[in-house]
């Protein structure tokens, strides 16, 4: 009798003896630009951003239209319409700027935000960029409505177009705006709360000018040295068009004191505060 005997064979699944250990590919960094995009659609995408966005444009249109009806001919001048559309900017940039930060903790993104992109700095220097270039874009869409304005008053009146504002001097015109935009994000930085860093805005905008002002009335030993104190009095020449060497120090004394200092302890907060 013979005896068969059966080897079981090697399934075809099997794994070979040594194990080939597996290397992650490293990922990729989310780029700058992709952020700063996000960041922009961010701005334009809820319906509180999108009006007050669409309210650049309304205010601009509005304002050229009150000079056109209401102003002397001898008043329809590039220099008036641009008074009358910076007006309103002063104040929209800001609450721009504020909401650009504190949208991350007034609507609770902040978690997702920064899980996305752990690393904080990257997003506040994102959301830096997006507000400079609104600030920007909007100076120059206020400028074609400023033009537009122009031509179309005079022709109205049937005067002579007025074109009283340099190169120069609308270039001075838009870095006092975006100065005034970005005094409104540090202030987002610093408190995180919509309300509140409005509410401080708007202290800061129209109650502590005349306070000031009526110390350095009164005591000459402040009059001399509140434009090297008073940011907001060393921004007044940038909208008159001309600076001098020393109004140039007397910003940037001033503005070390009121907006880079703050923006340094905010940006120190927020890269190590707990985001709940």
């Amino acid at each position: 009798m013979t005896t068969t005997v059966l080897t079981p064979s090697t399934p075809a699944t099997s794994q070979p003896d040594a194990v080939v250990g597996r290397t992650r590919r490293p990922q990729p960094r989310i780029p700058l630009t992709r952020i700063i995009g996000v960041e922009l659609r961010k701005m334009f995408n809820t319906r509180s951003g999108f009006w007050l966005m669409a309210s650049l444009v309304i205010t601009n249109v509005l304002a050229t239209a009150a000079i056109i009806v209401f102003a002397p001919d001898d008043q329809l001048t590039f220099d008036n319409f641009a008074a009358a559309i910076g007006a309103p900017m002063t104040v929209i940039l800001p609450m721009i700027g504020i909401l650009a930060v504190t949208s991350e903790w007034s609507q609770r993104s902040g978690l997702t935000t920064f899980t996305l992109v752990p690393h904080r700095g990257r997003v506040l220097r994102a959301k830096f960029l997006a507000a400079t270039t609104v600030g920007v874009v909007s100076m120059f869409v206020a400028l074609v409505v400023g033009v537009l304005g122009t031509l179309l008053g005079s022709a109205v009146a049937g005067v002579d177009p007025v074109w009283n504002v340099s190169a120069a001097h609308f270039a001075l015109i838009v870095l006092g705006s975006v100065l005034g935009m970005l005094f409104g994000f540090m202030l987002g930085l610093v408190i995180r709360n919509s309300a509140g860093a409005i509410v401080t805005y708007f202290v800061y905008t129209l109650v502590l000018p005349p306070l000031l002002g009526l110390l350095a009335a009164n005591q000459r030993w402040f009059a001399d040295v509140q434009p090297w104190v008073d940011y907001s009095y060393a921004q007044r020449p940038l909208f008159e068009g001309t600076l001098t060497s020393q109004q140039w120090q007397h910003l940037a004394a001033s503005g070390v004191l009121w907006f880079l200092l703050p923006m340094a302890v905010g940006l120190f907060v927020v890269r190590r505060a707990e985001v709940k």
